[in-house]
């Protein structure tokens, strides 16, 4: 099947699976979505032991698709565009140290605190894995996705000052936790012999750096070129030929496509909306990116389900990822907790916050991109299947009860006034 027909199917399929969902399930959109397709999945796999031939030619679509290519290379600079342009700056700079702090050092303390756990834990359930894979996983499922937390978190009714925390963590430590899972990736691969310090220096740089100055620039390019004219077909155009051209030149200069993606839509959704655009150009600007944004989601949603086809679970490793479940929750309350005490800003977060962002720490369909994308001498199978049992236990059971949790620790304890003294304009 040619690579345009596949990608109508898929559009097909979730068109059908949102009416679905939306006529007679009526589970919030991706949630919804998600747990259609996996359904859809279970069924196709119980077939496929009357008819084999059928589940092989579905598992021949997907890997022809490439998830992880599709996903990083694709589908999640405009993500990331449209959630970050929908982001209010000044509400976002209130908060930048924690957020700053959360997305780096916090996600370091994670990839390391999962990293050794899962080291020393697998050999009573699996069998023992070398602990720079342990690492790998990590790297991977500790960074909380963008796409998850922006499509679910704005449903359930968390404070202003809680739900900027959370967005602007997810927007900014996934483009830091590639970085680590690719560092981490080459150690693996050529040995920790093989790599030196600058090397680790010069990657973070290239990738952190370069990310950040090409959004900057494209930012201020579209930014100057919709100032000149007042015509939104135009510059609704413009800012799909910033992203687009942006996650096709971010590879090439080895620079961090996600972080430039960020970047920019922070730089258009505010400064654009304010000086560039006219009030009828905003309102189409956020509408088309909206419908966008939903779009990519279903796709995004309805993909993590199909792909329980082509993942291959053995009955250890659902063990180990129930138990890896526990040990991320742990490492993600430390990974909040450690520096809102190094950096002295644990008076902003009581208890009750960090627990609701511990538990609205939502793993998505980056983490299973990054681990599809690890080669089979790097324990591929396991790993992928550990992530993929994470991440549904964080978009179904998290992201379905995230607004009881928030309800229940509201009730116990009132909201601090730092917290409403950061959402007062």
């Amino acid at each position: 099947m040619e690579p345009l027909q596949l990608f109508s199917l898929i559009i097909a399929l979730s068109a059908v699976l949102a009416f679905i969902n939306i006529k007679f399930i009526k589970l919030p959109a991706t949630i919804g979505l998600m747990v259609l397709s996996l359904l859809l999945s279970l069924v196709i796999l119980l077939a496929g032991s009357i008819t084999s031939p059928l589940v092989h030619f579905l598992r021949a679509l997907l890997t022809q698709l490439d998830f992880s290519d599709f996903l990083l290379d694709f589908m999640l600079g405009f993500l990331l565009f449209a959630g970050a342009l929908h982001t209010d700056v000044k509400k976002l700079r209130q908060s930048m140290v924690p957020i700053l702090a959360f997305a780096t050092v916090g996600t370091l303390i994670s990839t390391f605190a999962v990293g050794a756990m899962l080291y020393y834990l697998v050999p009573f359930l699996y069998q023992p894995v070398p602990f720079i894979h342990c690492l790998l996983f990590g790297a991977l499922i500790s960074p909380t996705d963008p796409i998850a937390v922006l499509s679910i978190l704005k449903k359930t009714g968390v404070s202003e000052a809680v739900e900027t925390n959370i967005t602007g963590e997810s927007l900014f430590n996934d483009g830091v936790g590639v970085v680590v899972f690719l560092t981490i990736f080459n150690i693996a691969r050529e040995g920790a012999s093989e790599i030196e310090t600058s090397e680790i220096g010069l990657l973070v740089l290239e990738e952190v750096g370069g990310g950040i100055l090409l959004g900057v620039v494209l930012g201020y390019l579209a930014y100057r070129m919709m100032k000149s004219i007042d015509h939104y077909q135009t510059e609704v155009l413009i800012t799909l030929a910033l992203v687009m051209g942006g996650i096709a030149l971010a590879p090439l200069l080895h620079f961090s496509g996600p972080l430039a993606m960020v970047v920019a839509g922070l730089f258009i959704g505010n400064r654009g909306t304010e000086y560039a655009m006219s009030a009828t150009t905003t309102d189409y600007v956020h509408k088309f990116w909206e419908l966008t944004d939903e779009i990519m989601n279903a796709l995004l949603f309805v993909l993590i389900g199909l792909e329980l086809i082509v993942i291959p679970i053995h009955h250890a490793f659902v063990y180990v990822g129930i138990a890896a479940i526990a040990l991320l929750l742990l490492a993600r309350l430390v990974s909040l907790f450690l520096p809102a005490l190094l950096f002295r800003f644990k008076h902003q977060f009581p208890g009750r916050t960090l627990l609701i962002m511990t538990w609205g720490g939502l793993r998505g369909g980056i983490s299973i991109a990054l681990a599809l994308s690890l080669t089979q001498g790097m324990e591929r199978n396991f790993i992928v299947s550990i992530t993929y049992i994470v991440v549904l236990f964080s978009i179904i059971v998290q992201g379905l009860s995230l607004s009881k949790v928030v309800q229940k620790l509201n009730r116990k304890q009132p909201l601090p006034s730092v917290e409403l003294e950061q959402e007062t304009p």
